[in-house]
């Protein structure tokens, strides 16, 4: 995408409206979910952002809840919060940083593992959360099922909000050779028109599940949301859930 540096991707200004912007109104299952995996035990959150996840799931498990994140700008979203000094944030890429601790729940979600955008980059993301997981631990990944592969000419435009004031679409360009989807959420009011570039590289789950493998890992199993639905062809999204593989060190 000409002129965007994927590094300012969570910057100030996305952080400034992360929350209001980005939450989608299943936290609450999100973090039943969760804290039914970390059964009392510490928890680690890749990309914990702002907090969105991490808050709520301390306060319902009563567990500790640490995180990793590149971004300064979402970490001081995170502070501001209440009980946002709770959280203790390792900076830096979740692929590559330790907090030189193990846990019993390892887990990233909506969509983020896409932010790196080679493959390389996410095995080493599956290698370190393999790293951090208890013997028993499981590791929690939450990705939608891209469909931007199977759209003619791979550029297109998603509505994605329509009001009588305003309209939000996501303008599209996917790349079939890189696995590359730019987009930019493009929002459009009586206040004016505002641009919000990201850029992702998407996975299928059978491709996540080869990632796990080469981490050590292996599929437990998987969902189609946080209250257990099943996960069948017509699931825009999957919840997986890995831990270790013993044949892994045989």
């Amino acid at each position: 995408m000409k002129g965007f540096d994927p590094r300012t991707s969570f910057g100030e200004d996305v952080a400034a409206h992360y929350d209001a912007e980005e939450t989608r109104g299943d936290e609450r299952e999100t973090v039943a979910f969760l804290a039914g995996l970390a059964d009392g035990r510490p928890v680690l959150e890749l990309a914990v952002g702002t907090g969105r996840i991490a808050l709520p799931l301390a306060r319902a498990a009563g567990v500790r809840v640490d995180g990793i994140e590149q971004s300064p700008a979402m970490v001081d979203r995170l502070r501001a919060k209440p009980d946002g000094d709770r959280i203790d944030v390792t900076m830096g890429d979740m692929s590559r940083v330790t907090t030189g601790r193990t846990y019993g729940l390892v887990y990233l979600v909506f969509n983020t593992i896409g932010n790196l955008l080679g493959q390389d980059d996410q095995v080493r993301c599956f290698q370190n959360a393999a790293r951090h997981l208890d013997g028993d631990g499981a590791f929690v990944l939450e990705c939608r099922v891209p469909t931007a592969p199977a759209r003619p000419g791979h550029r297109f435009v998603d509505p994605e909000r329509i009001d009588a004031g305003s309209v939000g679409l996501d303008v599209c360009r996917y790349d079939p050779v890189t696995q590359i989807l730019d987009k930019n959420h493009v929002r459009i009011s009586t206040s004016g028109i505002t641009f919000d570039p990201i850029r992702l590289r998407l996975a299928h789950p059978p491709e996540f599940d080869l990632m796990a493998r080469l981490a050590g890992l292996r599929l437990r199993e998987r969902w189609g949301g946080w209250k257990g639905e099943p996960y069948t062809s017509e699931s825009w999204r999957h919840i997986s859930v890995y831990e270790h593989d013993p044949a892994a060190g045989s």
